[in-house]
């Protein structure tokens, strides 16, 4: 029996992701939850399993592509019948419980039109589990008032046919494509001299009872509703496509990514010259699509820097201690198995200036208009991946031990240089720091991850002339920077806190001494 395997949400409340990497090629065999596929969402890299036993009969969606979830993208030959029970429909009742049921027949999913979806919670869909009945029912509803016009169903499917026909006539008042065009006198005068027939509309016997409302054509032009999801209408705003000039292939005559691309790319063909030469081996510009993390990335960062007052400190500090301090940990049994580098003491250090100055840990919340103080630091750390930037977290970073923190740091590190960083794992950061040294940079201005308050930049260690007890002496030196937002940490207290963290580097012996 072919089946088919849908892209599921994965939990994240995304409604696409991209596919990165197949594990499989048609003809291999599969088990349950073998894990068939990489994808990107806009936050991580997820592995799906596939819930079936089975031979891989195709894959439906190439390397790259970036699929809507719900869409099919493999497909497997199982050994199971159709009509056979016990397993085999527990495993179909999984695969179902991977996507969210189509809309039934004549429905419209909600915010197709634009409008707000309901207000209800959603539940998100894990893979490899199913979906929890919510305890919330729709009110059902109420009768119809007459008994004239045609049933429910009759009315719903003539004003879904009157809604297409209206979208694609225009606001002119001319007749939709495919209705009958008026007809001539039999006098044999013009056809054009016919008056236009008008465009009946729809007999509805209870407006209340009908899902799709059809948009009436009149003479004054009005805006044409069209059936599209929001994300679509945000591709096509970005792609400057008018939905209104676009046909629906989905559901419904539901616009789609694929039709908003289309009709990008139709609109673009006629601009380029026919004689245009195909672009040399050696192309002066290239084009790199921003989706995935990297868009995430840039949307963060765009609402980071317009919406919170950044202010920059910088302060060059002697790290000779700190670096001793280093070696001296290498070489200590507990730390044998674990990489130790002056990171581990910048966090340590920036661990105890936040308990000293608990402001500097802090939130905005600007709908409660107040200021989120916490207790606790899930230290954020900036990693830079061939996806994009990720800034993973380790929670309750302030109660971890000093080889625990060491341990947390190589681990966050190597998971996110291979992409397997997880929504989870990046959200609820406090504060940050970004290690910039390691690209050979001195310092930067680094911009606040959003919901946070600050993050501190780490610059290169270098050998760099140092006044030590009025003599000149070649020292361990780096420069620190601090960016903080405004609305919550003043100058003061921003110095203040950028000067113990530098305190600290210079006299590591001060961190046991302020822990």
């Amino acid at each position: 029996m072919r089946r088919e395997f849908r892209l599921p949400d994965v939990g994240e409340g995304l409604t696409e992701a991209e596919i990165v990497r197949w594990h499989v090629q048609p003809g291999d065999e599969v088990k349950v939850n073998q894990i068939v596929v990489e994808i990107e969402t806009a936050k991580s890299i997820v592995e799906l399993p596939i819930p079936w036993d089975g031979v891989v009969s195709g894959l439906l969606a190439d390397e790259g592509r970036t699929v809507e979830v719900g869409r099919p993208i493999i497909a497997v030959d199982t050994a199971e019948e159709p009509g056979e029970a016990g397993s085999a429909g527990q495993v179909k009742a999984l695969a179902d419980d991977l996507v969210p049921k189509p809309p039934a027949e004549g429905a419209v999913e909600p915010g197709a039109h634009g409008s707000p979806a309901p207000k209800e919670e959603r539940q998100a869909v894990l893979v490899g589990y199913g979906v929890k009945t919510g305890a919330t029912r729709r009110r059902p509803r109420k009768p119809a008032a007459t008994t004239d016009g045609p049933p429910p169903e009759a009315a719903v499917t003539e004003a879904a046919a009157t809604e297409a026909a209206a979208t694609e006539a225009p606001a002119t008042g001319a007749p939709a494509a495919g209705a009958p065009a008026a007809e001539a006198p039999a006098t044999g005068a013009p056809a054009a001299e016919a008056p236009a027939a008008p465009i009946p509309a729809a007999p509805v016997a209870n407006p209340r009872r009908v899902e799709v409302a059809p948009v009436p054509v009149h003479e004054a032009p009005g805006p044409i509703t069209v059936l599209a999801k929001p994300p679509v209408r945000k591709l096509a705003k970005d792609l400057g496509v008018d939905l209104t000039t676009v046909t629906g292939t989905g559901p419904q005559g539901s616009i789609t990514r694929d039709d908003v691309h289309a009709a990008a790319a139709a609109a673009q063909a006629p601009q380029q010259a026919p004689e245009q030469a195909p672009a040399a081996p050696g192309q002066r510009e290239e084009r790199v699509p921003v989706k995935g993390v990297r868009k995430m990335m840039a949307q963060a960062m765009v609402a980071s820097a317009y919406t919170a007052p950044h202010v920059t400190e910088f302060l060059q500090i002697d790290v000779t201690g700190t670096m001793e301090a280093v070696r001296r940990l290498r070489a200590l049994p507990d730390f044998a198995e674990v990489k130790v580098s002056p990171l581990l003491l910048v966090a340590k250090a920036v661990l105890t200036a936040a308990r000293r100055h608990p402001m500097i840990n802090s939130s905005w919340d600007e709908q409660a208009q107040e200021i989120v103080v916490k207790h606790y630091v899930n230290l954020g750390i900036a990693a830079a991946t061939p996806r994009g930037l990720v800034v993973p977290n380790i929670k309750d970073a302030h109660a971890l031990s000093l080889p625990d923190l060491a341990r947390s740091l190589a681990e966050l590190t190597e998971t996110a240089r291979a992409g397997r960083t997880q929504p989870a794992e990046m959200a609820g950061g406090t504060i940050t720091i970004t290690n910039v040294g390691v690209f050979g940079v001195d310092t930067g201005t680094p911009i606040i991850n959003p919901g946070e308050a600050a993050i501190l930049a780490f610059g290169q260690v270098r050998d760099l002339p140092w006044v030590v007890d009025g003599e000149l002496a070649v020292r361990k030196v780096t420069t620190l920077s601090l960016s903080f937002d405004h609305r919550i940490v003043d100058g003061e207290l921003g110095s203040r806190f950028l000067r113990d963290v530098g305190d600290m580097l210079e006299d590591p012996l001060r961190i046991m001494a302020w822990s």
